[in-house]
């Protein structure tokens, strides 16, 4: 996420449109200042999330961990998440890859507010849920270029007989089929991930307690607290 971020940011942290690496050629002149807008926020969380779903960090911290967890929503999730609202309809990577990105902010807002109201209720156990989902569509980014660098390798050979040629199209084609890889399969990921864990990030057991240890244990699995 650093060595990302380290390459991806510095370009628009001279808000300047030429340094751009996104094409801005028949944007809306409100498309670059909410871009930049985007990308800073978008790094907030980022580089913030590694640190919420590292186990180690938030048992070590939580006083941080708290702290961080407020940065991650309020200066990265929501602000950046607005922003991509207002970028992504008018982005350069066709209509299916506009309406992806679109309806990544718009999951990306959900899973944040929803991780963020479990904290606030103290449901700790739905909040690491909501939080892994979150963090999931966080990282979709970076997933996108490795999604890029596959779907190249793959079309590429298929370049005159599916685009005839065209380049550009294959392209647009790739971004298009990329956005919607990066942030639905990272979601279909976390969702098996947290199948197959308990609410510490533990795997699951497969054996049940019976009777009543199990109704004590399922309650308290419930509500976060140790059952050891």
């Amino acid at each position: 996420m650093l060595a990302f971020s380290v390459y991806s940011v510095p370009p628009y942290l001279t808000f300047d449109p030429a340094q751009s690496r996104v094409e801005l050629s028949d944007s809306p002149p409100f498309f670059y200042p909410l871009l930049v807008a985007h990308i800073i926020f978008g790094t907030v969380a980022l580089l913030t999330g590694c640190f919420q779903v590292w186990p180690w960090f938030r048992r070590s911290y939580p006083r941080a961990h708290r702290w961080m967890g407020r940065a991650y929503f309020f200066l990265g999730v929501f602000p950046a998440g607005i922003t991509v609202l207002g970028v992504a309809p008018f982005g350069h990577t066709g209509f299916g890859g506009n309406i992806g990105n679109t309806m990544l902010g718009v999951v990306w807002l959900i899973t944040g507010f929803a991780g963020w109201r479990m904290a606030r209720q103290r449901r700790f156990p739905e909040h690491r849920r909501w939080m892994i989902r979150s963090f999931a569509l966080t990282t979709s980014i970076v997933a996108s270029r490795l999604w890029a660098g596959v779907l190249l390798a793959v079309q590429l050979p298929r370049l005159d007989s599916a685009y005839g040629g065209d380049q550009q199209a294959m392209i647009e084609a790739i971004g298009s089929a990329g956005v919607w890889l990066s942030w639905v399969v990272n979601l279909l990921i976390a969702e098996w991930w947290l199948e197959r864990t308990d609410h510490t990030g533990r795997p699951k057991s497969r054996k049940r307690p019976r009777g009543r240890a199990a109704s004590a244990s399922t309650a308290a699995s419930e509500r976060g607290w140790p059952t050891g």
